[in-house]
């Protein structure tokens, strides 16, 4: 991977852990189990690439640029996205563990998180604006001065959101996901 640009090129079965990259482009690549576990990435660019089967748990984007990248059954445990570039952000997650992780600040328009773990996750000061989380798990997630306007959290579980501390226009829930908009007013919903 040391090549400074890399085009439609697909990356199999390849063990990349704990090393660092830098000032590397990687266009319309395919990353398909891959181990890339605590390495770093730094200043490099990935743009319409996919990852597929791959375990980046605590992986460094080092204000790397992550643009139209989708992650397909990834392992992402412990990742801080807030570390990539904010200019282009663009990801999508399908059936991806991503407990641990953080959004912080991120702008995030219109992401998707399609069967995936949220577990403990930091959406702190993040703007989600018209984002999915379909069928996922938010256990822990942390939502605070979050701009949830118009997500969807209709088949989203174990959510806990202030709704005083956040901004939710025309977010949408499902009627057995009240509760946790509800649990800081001690009330039970039957």
């Amino acid at each position: 991977m040391s090549s400074p640009i890399h085009d439609d090129k697909t990356f199999n079965d390849v063990t990349y852990a704990q090393k660092i990259t830098r000032n590397t482009e990687f266009n319309n690549c395919l990353f398909k189990s891959c181990d890339l576990t605590g390495s770093e990435f730094a200043l490099c660019k990935f743009i319409d690439c996919v990852f597929e089967d791959c375990n980046l748990s605590m992986i460094n984007w080092g204000r790397s640029t992550v643009n139209n990248v989708v992650f397909k059954k990834c392992k992402l445990l412990g990742v801080n996205f807030s570390l990539c570039e904010d200019f282009l952000f663009q990801v999508r997650f399908e059936s991806c563990m991503l407990d641990y992780s953080s959004f912080m600040n991120k702008k995030m328009f219109k992401t998707m998180f399609v069967k995936s773990s949220l577990k403990e996750v930091t959406f702190t000061e993040a703007n989600l604006n018209g984002s999915v989380f379909d069928d996922s798990d938010l256990s822990g997630a942390v939502f605070s001065n979050t701009n949830l306007t118009a997500v969807n959290f209709t088949s989203a579980q174990n959510y806990i959101i202030d709704p005083e501390l956040n901004t939710m226009d025309r977010a949408i829930f499902d009627i057995d996901g009240l509760e946790g908009l509800l649990l800081k007013y001690n009330i039970k919903v039957v």
